[in-house]
């Protein structure tokens, strides 16, 4: 099977999908632990966390997030995208360790390791594993038959 190439603007695409979950959990994360604790008997105090600026940024990195998974899945497999995506653990574990000072332990840091080398095996696969169907050019089953019997 022939491989793909990507455009860049494909490679931003997926990169912004790959660092825009890591900040926006990072963000939500900061804006949440300034927060006093949120309990679901209280929804309202779940609604004014919306607002604050840190736990604002999260989201809205999220909803880019979304928009440029969308976008990715239209020109690729999923089986292409997610892991491709994947390498975004490793920049939520350095995010985590070096901007919110959490201790991560040398297991997950074997399992980032993992994760990444992964990553690496499926970038030097194809971007689809099935040609895409050209509307104009595909037929139903019964107009097969019908162009086959008239020939």
């Amino acid at each position: 099977m022939a491989h793909h190439r990507l455009s860049f603007n494909q490679y931003l695409i997926l990169a912004f999908v790959s660092v825009s979950v890591p900040l926006g959990d990072a963000s939500l994360s900061r804006g949440m632990t300034s927060l006093p604790p949120i309990s679901m008997a209280h929804p309202l105090t779940l609604i004014g966390a919306v607002f604050t600026p840190w736990i604002a940024l999260g989201i809205a990195l999220l909803i880019g997030y979304f928009a440029s998974y969308l976008t990715a899945l239209s020109w690729a497999d999923l089986t292409f995208v997610m892991p491709a995506t994947a390498l975004g653990n490793v920049f939520v574990a350095l995010l985590a360790h070096y901007w919110l000072h959490e201790q991560i332990s040398w297991m997950r840091w074997m399992g980032i390791v993992m994760i990444t080398v992964g990553v690496a095996f499926v970038a030097h696969g194809p971007v689809n594993t099935t040609p895409p169907v050209n509307a104009a050019t595909a037929l139903a089953p019964e107009e097969l038959d019908a162009e086959e019997a008239g020939r």
